[in-house]
């Protein structure tokens, strides 16, 4: 029997619990996956919580979307991938667990030089980041303001927007300034009087922001910069994103992603893994928690107390 983390019922993380289940078969087009690494990201508690709308709960809702591990079985028509291959898993339901089926088009080859942990860490955010940059059109020559740089989603925006020839500037508090100086950006502290600090530390006008804070005043400093709302998204008050006049991507949106935009979801985990392998990307990994302890993982999400990337193993 495999082991994953189910709950039956919306709430606290106390919901979450362990439990055989059968093994999983692999149909047509998948793999089965065994389980080295899952990531844990905000959606998931966000999810379990209520917060994001779901089905109503008619049997054991399994947890978790980013993953990674190694093949153990093949279905019929699978090409590309082998036997003993290690994979990252993207979007796909279900990877807190010791085992699990998955679409090949979900998988990406994970060279040695990657762990599992970053392997399983990066789905979501980076999926996210490069998505909502290349929605907005950012390029070199750009300035981008990234609040919320200092996160998971805040860090891969940062870094992709810094190897495409933006210039960037990153919110976070003063403790996180060091590691966003270290990848290029400029750095400023988020609170009273930030509207002055970016028009300060920009070198030119901010020609395109991304809001991965969701605060008021993310929000109002970046109306006060950009005149075209066409190119401020973002990721966290997706259902007012509308009233803004500005564009949402997750975070609640009633709209949803075009084919292009997953795509470029898609796109993301290859090129990321390809760049972590080179050295030219960095995922910051936060504490390494057994499967068991699903719960604790998702108080430490909601706390918001851990830096990097929290990551369950089997």
């Amino acid at each position: 029997m495999a082991r994953a983390i189910v709950y039956t019922e919306i709430g606290s993380p106390d919901v979450l619990h362990l439990m055989e289940v059968p093994d999983p078969i692999a149909a047509a087009g998948e793999v089965v996956v065994r389980i080295e690494a899952a990531g844990v990201n905000p959606i998931d508690a966000k999810l379990r919580k209520g917060e994001r709308p779901s089905p109503p709960i008619t049997e054991p809702r399994p947890v978790g979307f980013d993953g990674a591990g190694v093949i153990e079985s093949l279905g019929d028509g699978v090409e590309g991938f082998a036997l003993g291959d290690r994979v990252a898993i993207r979007d796909t339901v279900g990877t807190y667990a010791s085992a699990l089926t998955v679409p090949v088009e979900h998988l990406a080859a994970l060279p040695d030089a990657v762990t599992a942990a970053e392997g399983a860490a990066i789905g979501i955010p980076v999926g996210t980041a490069y998505q909502a940059l290349r929605s907005l059109g950012v390029q070199a020559g750009d300035v981008l303001l990234v609040h919320a740089g200092s996160g998971a989603v805040g860090q891969a925006a940062v870094q992709f927007a810094l190897a495409w020839g933006a210039t960037v500037i990153a919110t976070a508090s003063p403790a996180r300034h060091e590691q966003l100086a270290e990848f290029g950006a400029i750095p400023v502290a988020y609170g009273d009087g930030l509207l002055e600090r970016v028009r300060e530390a920009a070198p030119s006008d901010v020609t395109v922001v991304l809001d991965a804070a969701g605060t008021d005043e993310a929000i109002e400093t970046s109306l006060a910069l950009v005149a075209d709302r066409d190119r401020i998204a973002t990721l966290v008050r997706g259902p007012e994103a509308a009233d803004f006049g500005i564009r949402a991507f997750s975070g609640g949106s009633p709209v949803p992603l075009t084919e292009q935009e997953l795509a470029w979801r898609a796109e993301a985990l290859p090129k990321a893994i390809e760049l972590l392998a080179s050295g030219d990307f960095v995922i910051e990994l936060g504490p390494e928690l057994p499967l068991a302890e699903a719960a604790q993982a998702h108080e430490l999400v909601e706390s918001r107390s851990t830096p990097g990337k929290i990551v369950l193993v089997p």
